[in-house]
């Protein structure tokens, strides 16, 4: 996750949201991270990059997975989430890690430094995607593996329509941008996934489909609800609404989430692809 930028200022806000829900987002996104974590099996003494680590949940997985002898790099454009990233990881004592304030398409890595790339829906805001996975390819070992998870279309992610579409009968949203703009659905389609990955001379192109329930706010009605009204999708509101609507929006919402409420807790259905290459 990363900060604003003009390209994609529609779908992305200024890093606070992230971090007060980060809980929140980690239990929602951790069964993506953990089946991608899965097939690229970091061992023992492998050097692993975290693109687009945000808070550094996933950088701390990494380096549990390598061990003290290994190392993982986690790298973000926000400043105020790898301050996060940072005091976690000294909370849990990973002294593997480190973690670099960068764009990660363009950053310049060492050339063949690192035996695994990882990214849990770091890659989609690429704004010239193929110069950015040549970069990455770049800093990849002879045999390295790439790995990432990124979003299918948007019309298969339940977890974003539905609230989507109850938000939008009372307030406008801003319109999404085009299928090859970087945003979180551009890396939708399969087939420019693998002309991405093929223009960047990658190899052994897998793109697998995976289909997850997520839990939205860690099962908290309110918590989910604030959820969507802040941070996705519905937080990127053109405008500051008044306190109706915002009430208004909270019925709406809570409607919505009430109807996926299971025993468990609140599950949206979500599609993404999980990629593999070398």
């Amino acid at each position: 996750m990363t900060d604003t930028t003009a390209s994609t200022r529609a779908f992305r806000v200024h890093p606070e949201p992230w971090i007060a829900f980060q809980p929140a987002l980690d239990a929602m996104l951790e069964p993506l991270g953990s089946a991608l974590r899965e097939r690229l099996a970091p061992t023992t003494g492998e050097r692993v990059l975290d693109v687009g680590c945000g808070c550094g949940t996933t950088t701390l997985a990494l380096a549990a997975a390598v061990g003290p002898t290994g190392r993982v790099t986690g790298i973000d454009t926000s400043a105020s989430m790898l301050a996060v990233a940072r005091d976690a990881a000294t909370a849990a004592g990973s002294a593997n890690v480190d973690f670099v304030e960068g764009d990660a398409a363009t950053h310049l890595y060492e050339p063949h430094a690192y035996d695994v790339i990882f990214s849990r829906l770091g890659t989609m805001f690429f704004d010239e995607p193929e110069a950015a996975f040549t970069n990455l390819h770049r800093s990849l070992r002879p045999g390295g593996r790439l790995g990432f998870v990124a979003w299918r279309a948007l019309e298969e992610n339940t977890w974003t329509t539905e609230p989507r579409d109850a938000a939008a009968v009372i307030v406008p949203l801003p319109p999404a941008p085009g299928p090859d703009e970087p945003g979180p659905f551009s890396l939708a389609q399969a087939e420019r996934i693998s002309s991405v990955l093929t223009h960047a001379s990658l190899v052994d192109v897998t793109i697998e489909a995976i289909d997850r329930d997520l839990l939205i706010g860690r099962g908290d009605i309110d918590e989910a609800i604030d959820f969507y009204l802040r941070l996705l999708p519905t937080g990127y509101l053109m405008f500051d609404p008044d306190h109706h609507l915002l009430d208004r929006l909270r019925v709406t919402l809570r409607t919505v989430l009430e109807g996926h409420r299971r025993d468990d807790g609140i599950w949206l259905g979500s599609a993404s692809w999980l990629v593999l290459a070398h």
